[in-house]
């Protein structure tokens, strides 16, 4: 896997979503976040999701929508249940994932941070396909930004703390940091 110069990761599936805009200081890629996410919540492997980072989601569909109508959300990166990678957003750009955040002294995370959703729930285990992947990736985007150091690498939890709670309990932040290690 690797980030090629327009920011773009090869192998990912590439859709192009436009809820993304200019970073603010273009160079300044030094936080990555985890998220966790299904539409419907606890159901996977549907449309949904890439309808919502594509503004396409039809909010008649299913009552838990009706709470996302006007959303304009993104993700730089998607990582579904069977290890499938895609993409929305260059990591050159700004997806807006994080919303109102804070980390290590600064708030809107989405200026300086890429944003990794995985499917699934605070509450259900996450696979062994999807952590391969994140971890691969995870690798790739440290060798293009090696200011993504480990102490750098956290949960949409940690930077919206009481307002956001993924990638939750379910996430195993020890299997994921001894696969880095292992690369």
């Amino acid at each position: 896997m690797y980030v090629r110069p327009d920011g773009w990761v090869e192998p990912a599936r590439h859709l192009l979503s436009p809820h993304c805009d200019a970073r603010p200081l273009p160079d300044d890629i030094s936080l990555l976040v985890i998220h966790g996410i299904s539409l419907p919540p606890g159901e996977f492997g549907g449309p949904y999701v890439e309808q919502l980072f594509l503004g396409t989601l039809d909010c008649s569909l299913h009552p838990y929508f009706a709470g996302l109508q006007g959303l304009r959300v993104s993700s730089h990166f998607f990582i579904r249940r069977d290890g499938e990678l895609l993409q929305f957003v260059s990591c050159l750009e700004r997806a807006w994932h994080a919303g109102q955040s804070h980390f290590a002294g600064r708030d809107r995370c989405n200026d300086f941070s890429l944003g990794i959703e995985l499917e699934g729930t605070d509450q259900q285990a996450y696979t062994a396909a999807q952590y391969d992947v994140l971890a691969e990736l995870t690798q790739a985007l440290q060798m293009r930004w090696p200011q993504l150091r480990a102490d750098r690498i956290v949960g949409h939890e940690h930077i919206a703390p009481g307002r956001k709670t993924d990638p939750g309990p379910a996430f195993d932040w020890l299997r994921y940091r001894a696969m880095m290690a292992l690369r």
